[in-house]
């Protein structure tokens, strides 16, 4: 198993990483062109869009097809899309090759994940693959802004030139061709229970399996958490005054943080149920979000990010342990669908809703309201016991 999780790792940060460069690449020309912020937004909100739409779908041909065809389609897509904005960098094709990237990872992580939950035998391999599996997000956040700002920087006769653009489009465009490379030899797992009949399957059905409607609800709210500290903590931080840099600073300590706490799950998931990871994460989560406002200096406010970091960064493997416990197998890559598409929901809606609390009560009663949401449903969380695990350890 370790050695195909690791191939699935490195397929999963090049194409990860490509929608990653984009993200941070297709703006930055959207602004020098002279579009305004508002065009920008929209632009980078058509990189969880197509997700939203297209998870369910994804993750139902990812049931029939298991995964290499899945993403032999995902590659294909990224590649395109990329070397689009590389032929032709105007903005009409930059929303074109957003789309088709961030479906293109979406549908690709649906059938990475199933396939990862069938690698697993038990409880406590699913959550030691999930956890090793959750870092290559957080590498290739890295990865791809790091490869696409220096070829914006230096692949041009001079900084920001068009030329440099192109370069980091037409490399982002190569890395989804080495996700193909990684995973050529890793062989398909199929399961008899994918034999059954074929019923027509309806949403509905899934969310009532047991625990699924409580697990979406909670995975929506800790993912809305993620959403409320990157947009207000810039906001908070224009407040008091702060710096660019410091603000990077504080958003960048979360990031290290949940990367950092994702390295040590598979030994802290050894000696913890999922639901008791989840349950305390949601109420230091509610604690952290109801003090952040009172950090007076960006140590201070570095400090919780960190925190926030290290709760929230435990979250994603544990979901995904649950969620392949309690959904038929037959069903995992359309249970996956409909929880990606839950959270890019979120991710496109949320951060509107934030904006428009904030105009009008303010920054602090935004956390202070999400963290006492998340509180209450710390209740849910703790009540997330796949059939087995009430009265034994994993």
């Amino acid at each position: 198993m370790k050695r195909e999780l690791s191939r699935l790792i490195a397929g999963q940060i090049f194409l990860h990483a490509c929608m990653a460069g984009m993200r941070m690449a297709t703006p930055l020309l959207a602004l020098q062109q002279g579009f305004s912020a508002m065009a920008v937004g929209a632009l980078l909100a058509l990189f969880a869009l197509t997700q939203v739409f297209l998870a369910l779908p994804a993750g139902r041909y990812a049931d029939r097809k298991g995964l290499k065809t899945p993403l032999a389609i995902s590659v294909a897509i990224a590649f395109t899309g990329a070397s689009l904005a590389a032929i032709w960098p105007i903005f009409p094709v930059l929303c074109l090759s957003a789309l088709a990237t961030g479906g293109a990872t979406g549908m690709a992580v649906i059938a990475l994940q199933r396939h990862v939950g069938r690698l697993a035998n038990g409880p406590a391999q699913l959550k030691t693959a999930f956890s090793w599996l959750s870092i290559g997000p957080a590498i290739s956040n890295f990865l791809g802004p790091v490869l696409a700002g220096l070829m914006i920087d230096f692949a041009g006769p001079q900084r920001a030139h068009e030329t440099g653009f192109r370069a980091a489009f037409l490399l982002m465009a190569l890395l989804p061709l080495c996700t193909m490379l990684c995973v050529r030899h890793v062989r398909e797992k199929v399961s008899p229970q994918l034999e059954v009949a074929q019923a027509p399957k309806r949403v509905l059905d899934l969310l009532h399996q047991p625990l699924m409607l409580r697990l979406l609800s909670v995975n929506w709210l800790l993912s809305s958490c993620w959403d409320v500290h990157t947009f207000v903590v810039p906001l908070l931080g224009h407040e008091r005054g702060l710096s660019a840099s410091v603000v990077g600073t504080i958003l960048g300590s979360f990031a290290v943080a949940a990367a950092t706490i994702r390295v040590c799950l598979p030994w802290v998931s050894r000696h913890l149920h999922e639901y008791q990871i989840i349950t305390t994460s949601m109420v230091c989560t509610a604690v952290l979000f109801g003090v952040y406002p009172f950090m007076p200096t960006p140590w201070a406010m570095g400090a919780c990010s960190v925190l926030l970091g290290l709760v929230l960064g435990a979250v994603q493997p544990m979901i995904m342990s649950t969620l392949h416990q309690i959904t038929p197998a037959h069903r995992q890559g359309e249970a996956l669908g409909l929880r990606l598409m839950s959270i890019n929901a979120s991710s496109v809606l949320m951060p509107m809703l934030f904006g428009a609390a904030g105009a009008i009560a303010g920054v602090a009663p935004v956390f202070w309201v999400v963290g006492s949401a998340v509180g209450l449903g710390a209740n849910s969380a703790r009540k997330l016991r796949p059939h087995g695990q009430a009265s034994s350890r994993t």
